[in-house]
């Protein structure tokens, strides 16, 4: 079993990065930042999380990362080079041709899980900057456990409070 930590799109905000980071050491296996950290590479928090470029990073990260995980593979990106506000396709696809069962991005600033064609797609929302349905909570991120049957997601605001609607089980088998 696995638990990561998803946050996205905190544009600058290094303060919550950090408040999260101290929050949830220990109790999470990986910290995935899915891009416009903007972050320097000099930042102690590039050590912290598994950061991939979104399109208002300006340093050299890479722009996609593939991480297996036990039985299963997470491929992570920001979501801008495969048009995540007009379709989901693209990620579906890339995550077939690679192998990967769980997708992580951002983007978007709107959270949002789902499974399509045999995928789980995960984005945490903006934890600084967020739109759309669940924006008046006023910044998400998110853990997900990974067991050989299940994923749970789980969403957090700002405040490091787990938000009880946003609570989202999978069947692995089932996707």
């Amino acid at each position: 079993m696995n638990k990561i930590l998803v946050v996205s799109d905190n544009h600058g905000d290094q303060q919550i990065l950090r408040d999260i980071h101290a929050e949830f050491v220990g109790q999470v296996d990986y910290f995935f930042h899915c891009g416009d950290s903007e972050l320097s590479k000099e930042s102690d928090l590039v050590d912290q999380f598994l950061v991939v470029k979104g399109n208002m990073d300006f340093e050299d990260f890479p722009i996609e990362r593939l991480v297996p995980l036990d039985d299963v593979t997470i491929y992570q990106t920001h979501g801008h080079l495969k048009n995540v506000n007009s379709s989901f396709l693209n990620l579906v696809l890339t995550a077939e041709a690679k192998g990967a069962g769980l997708v992580l991005f951002g983007h978007t600033h709107q959270l949002m899980c789902t499974a399509s064609s045999g995928v789980l797609l995960v984005n945490p929302g903006s934890i600084s900057q967020p739109r759309g349905e669940f924006q008046s909570i006023g910044g998400t991120f998110c853990t997900i456990e990974i067991t050989p049957k299940e994923f749970v997601v789980d969403y957090y605001n700002r405040e490091m409070h787990l938000v009880p609607d946003l609570h989202f089980q999978f069947d692995r088998r089932d996707l």
